[in-house]
């Protein structure tokens, strides 16, 4: 008996789905998986819906109109669209997947005892990127699993287990549709529930970075939200206290390692921009509100 997998990706007005989709209709699939794509539109109108339609796919594709400019509101119609699916995965409609991305992954399940399994997505500067930015490479995604629970995960390259699990009733949280970091706090949830997680890290997704993305304060503020979003770590009151005062102390030795390393532009911004990210810790610790990054009508996705 095959595994259904369902393979979702949220778009936003990016022409860059059909190469998502052209993508993921060239990869391998092992024999014991059934395979389908499910495209969920989150613009105000059904703006994708004849370049989702139009793109020839061997795989059976599901276009979704969930609209709202709010990246929590599309996943979870992703979610309800693929609810009869053992497995589902997510990429982000600006990326494109190795031809063995899902043999990949499939991989590591076939091993056993897993429920959830991160790939690297990995960043493709244009020739015009600033050279340091290249160097420290904050753009990549690269996941490391913490040494206990609970961990968390990114919509950007994910396959989970969903039908019948103890946690096929969350959701993405809507308070975060607009701010990014949904998917963070998705992920510790899934793994509070009970969820076993494992890195593939040949199952690799390639990203084209955005010429809005090339700017120090496109990623200190990119940082500074993550680290808001990685504080839901903490769920007690101790917790966000101790977590608080780690991240501190963090954000004090990045800020000294900033002023040693002045001479080098490409290390002085990669601990300027560690100091940000443990700032957004120690803020989301406190309850400071997430400016809201993906409301505009550029994209809202992150």
């Amino acid at each position: 008996m095959s595994d259904r997998v369902s393979v979702v990706v949220c778009t936003f007005r990016r022409e860059s789905v059909r190469q998502a989709i052209r993508s993921l209709d060239a990869i391998s699939v092992p024999d014991d998986v059934e395979l389908k794509l499910i495209v969920v539109d989150n613009d105000d109108l059904p703006s994708a819906r004849h370049s989702v339609q139009s793109t020839e796919c061997r795989w059976p594709l599901e276009y979704v109109h969930a609209p709202a400019r709010n990246i929590s509101i599309a996943r979870n119609a992703g979610l309800d669209a693929a609810s009869q699916s053992e497995w589902i995965a997510f990429i982000d409609d600006d990326e494109t997947v190795s031809k063995s991305w899902l043999e990949n992954l499939w991989e590591t399940i076939s091993a056993g005892n897993v429920d959830v399994v991160l790939g690297p997505a990995l960043a493709e500067y244009p020739p015009h990127a600033p050279d340091w930015m290249a160097d420290i490479d904050m753009h990549s995604n690269i996941p490391v699993l913490k040494s206990k629970p609970p961990q968390t995960g990114h919509t950007c390259n994910v396959i989970f287990r969903w039908k019948g699990t103890p946690w096929s009733g969350l959701r993405f949280d809507e308070g975060r549709g607009q701010t990014g970091g949904e998917d963070t706090a998705f992920f510790f949830e899934v793994s509070r529930a009970g969820a076993v997680f494992s890195i593939n890290e040949s199952a690799v997704v390639y990203e084209i970075v955005d010429d809005r993305r090339l700017t120090f304060d496109w990623l200190a503020q990119r940082k500074f939200r993550m680290g808001q979003s990685y504080s839901t770590i903490a769920s007690s009151t101790s917790s966000k206290l101790q977590l608080a005062a780690g991240s501190a102390i963090k954000c004090v030795f990045s800020r000294g390692m900033y002023v040693l390393m002045l001479p080098n532009r490409s290390k002085r911004n990669f601990w300027r921009l560690r100091s940000i990210f443990h700032a957004g810790i120690v803020a989301g610790c406190f309850s400071v509100s997430q400016q809201k990054l993906y409301q505009s009508s550029a994209s809202p996705l992150s």
